[in-house]
């Protein structure tokens, strides 16, 4: 078989081909792997004042860009409008949040040692490299170069080969701001480029969002390197909807936690048990709220559903779609590609899920829900945990105090009471099971990529 030399930016609404960016030969991950680690040894030594500043510098240059940057998304993956403008000011905020809060968790913490001093540092690692999907382009880069490079690090991206052009208009907007050359850059490589890098020296860890295929070989290539890893990978997360919950206020839940980004999100509700005695309620309304949403051309401010990335997810959504249906769920909207040009696929609601069916099983990737009746509240979190996955979780009920302690009971790494889930700062993000190990953001996510030295001073 003849390896693929360019990537193809298309258009999935249009199918109009973009633009073509070559793969980078291995000279080419030679010269950004000299370039990066240049940059690091000349950044490690700045004051982390200095480092904060400079994201206060990026989040203006970001805002300043913020209609071409959610532009791009638009045209490179089909994210609306609306949400692509969103999803800058977020990345925006996040660098304005570790430039003031970033500093505190990586200052020199004192230890309490009896008759000695001893403390510890948070050192730089070296160069990290990313390797990221394409469904935020922006939010999902940023969330981890941002306490990468506040931590001293320097941060090579390797981005999905469908949103090169996202990744390559971020690297200007930043180097045009004053970013150092090298510091934050992107090179298009391939699997062989990845391992390269990989086993180069140089990288001194690495961080990867995206399948669990994709993790599982990107892990192993850095284990036997002996390198940090952190993966966030995919979910199939549970929204569990109790019989004493706010119906009306977990449906408009569901609709945001299962369609925003037109469903293409790792966190997204992707199972939705309800408990059986409100199951009718719940469902009625929500395919009434599904029926409502905007679907149309993502350019256009107020459309919620665009097309999907790639139309090879597309086949693969709608072959899980149809293998559900064959196994005895209920169809209760949508359930086929939209016709005409693009990569349209119809909001779908499948009723009548059960664990032993594909939609239940496997991650949906795309503008699908599948709805699940519970027995009770027991039965609920017994079925959330039924999954290879743990990465978000939502749970509604008026009971907070219970609410609370069912939640403790999920087996995930985030778990949202009466909210959809969703990523911010303040919090740590990630997963157990196979959607991962590590975090990304707060506290947790900067000091991932430090060394935390122990230093020892022995009193006479």
């Amino acid at each position: 078989m003849t390896q693929t030399t360019v990537a193809v930016s298309r258009n999935p609404a249009t199918g109009e081909e973009l633009a073509r960016y070559p793969f980078a030969s291995q000279a080419d991950v030679d010269a950004a792997l000299a370039q990066t680690d240049a940059a690091f040894k000349a950044w490690r030594s700045r004051p982390v004042a200095d480092r904060a500043q400079l994201l206060r510098t990026m989040a203006g240059a970001i805002r300043q860009h913020a209609r071409p940057l959610a532009e791009m998304m638009t045209a490179e993956m089909g994210k609306p409008i609306d949400q692509g403008l969103a999803e800058v000011e977020k990345s925006a905020k996040l660098c304005d949040w570790y430039a003031e809060h970033g500093p505190a968790y990586i200052a020199r913490e004192p230890t309490l040692v009896e008759g000695n001093k001893a403390f510890v540092d948070y050192l730089p690692l070296g160069p990290v490299l990313s390797v990221m999907p394409w469904n935020f382009p922006i939010w999902q880069v940023l969330r981890g170069a941002v306490p990468i490079l506040l931590g001293g690090n320097s941060y090579l991206l390797k981005p999905a080969p469908n949103v090169i052009g996202c990744a390559l208009l971020l690297q200007q907007v930043l180097q045009d701001a004053g970013v150092p050359v090298g510091l934050f850059s992107v090179i298009n490589a391939g699997n062989d480029g990845v391992a390269q890098a990989i086993r180069d020296p140089r990288i001194k860890a690495v961080t990867v969002t995206g399948s669990v295929r994709a993790g599982s070989a990107i892990a192993a290539l850095a284990g036997a390197a002996i390198k940090k890893c952190v993966l966030e990978l995919g979910g199939s997360d549970a929204f569990i909807v109790l019989a004493d919950a706010d119906i009306d206020a977990a449906v408009k839940g569901a609709i945001t936690g299962r369609f925003q980004n037109s469903g293409q999100i790792c966190i997204a509700a992707k199972r939705i048990i309800v408990q059986e005695s409100v199951y009718d309620t719940f469902r009625d309304k929500f395919v009434s709220a599904v029926e409502a949403m905007k679907i149309g051309d993502p350019r256009e401010s107020g459309v919620w559903i665009g097309p999907m990335a790639r139309y090879d997810l597309r086949d693969e959504l709608d072959g899980q779609v149809q293998a559900t249906l064959r196994e005895g769920a209920e169809l209760l909207l949508g359930g086929k590609p939209l016709p005409g040009v693009g990569n349209w696929y119809a909001p779908t609601v499948l009723a009548n899920v059960t664990p032993a069916m594909t939609s239940f099983k496997q991650e949906l990737f795309g503008p699908v829900a599948s709805l699940v009746v519970a027995k009770d509240a027991d039965h609920a979190i017994e079925l959330a945990n039924d999954s290879e996955f743990g990465l978000g979780g939502s749970l509604w009920s008026r009971d907070l105090e219970k609410a609370q302690q069912l939640a403790s009971r999920v087996e995930t790494g985030g778990m949202f009471i009466n909210s959809p889930s969703f990523s911010d700062p303040r919090v740590p993000i990630g997963g157990v099971k196979n959607s991962g190990f590590g975090r990304e953001l707060s506290h947790f996510g900067l000091r991932e990529f430090t060394n935390p030295q122990t230093v020892w001073i022995e009193q006479p």
